[in-house]
């Protein structure tokens, strides 16, 4: 996030807090916080969410183990080339420049295509992402909604966002309501049939 964002988001939580100060006992705003970075924890997370990551992950299993052989190639590669580079430094052994250049033309070859499969592999699973994570994101933030109506929050604040951007200076008992949001997500998203 820009420091203008961030500077904005600032200014906007002060006046809310400000006006929750200054306002009337009985008009005061209740303010909450969620930890929206607890959302994939394995076992206190969304489940909706971690069911979608893992399915992605999945999917672009072979390509990441694709990615990892051939890095390892390069590295091995490498020490070969390292090692052709050493022979010829001390000349006691003569090398075969054909050889030589052979491995140096694969270490190349082998640095572009793992640059276009790592660009190609990221831009696809970034599209991934937005076909099956966006909807569940916006039904969490759905969910976010009917969780601040039932429980009478006037605002719910991102706590991860703030503490990124160096914006979140006390946390008090019971502000973070991440724990309570899961649970009734989770829940909510239980007693919705999925469709056929």
């Amino acid at each position: 996030m820009n420091k203008f964002s961030s500077v904005i988001l600032a200014v906007v939580f002060t006046v809310l807090v400000s006006l929750s100060t200054f306002a009337q006992p009985a008009a005061q705003v209740k303010i909450g916080l969620i930890n929206t970075g607890a959302f994939g924890d394995e076992k206190s997370g969304i489940t909706k969410y971690i069911s979608a990551v893992k399915k992605i992950n999945a999917d672009f299993a072979s390509v990441q183990t694709e990615l990892e052989t051939m890095n390892n190639r390069l590295t091995a590669l490498s020490k070969e080339i390292q090692a052709f580079q050493d022979q010829a430094a001390k000349g006691t052994v003569p090398i075969e420049k054909n050889a030589a250049q052979a491995k140096v033309d694969e270490a190349e070859k082998l640095q572009r295509d793992i640059k276009f499969k790592s660009e190609d592999a990221k831009a696809r699973y970034e599209k991934r992402q937005q076909v099956d994570l966006g909807p569940v994101t916006d039904d969490i933030g759905k969910g976010i909604d009917e969780f601040a109506k039932k429980n009478g929050y006037g605002a719910i604040f991102d706590v991860s966002k703030l503490a990124e951007n160096g914006i979140l200076l006390f946390l008090a008992d019971g502000a973070d309501v991440t724990k309570e949001f899961v649970t009734f997500y989770n829940a909510r998203t239980a007693t919705v049939a999925p469709p056929k």
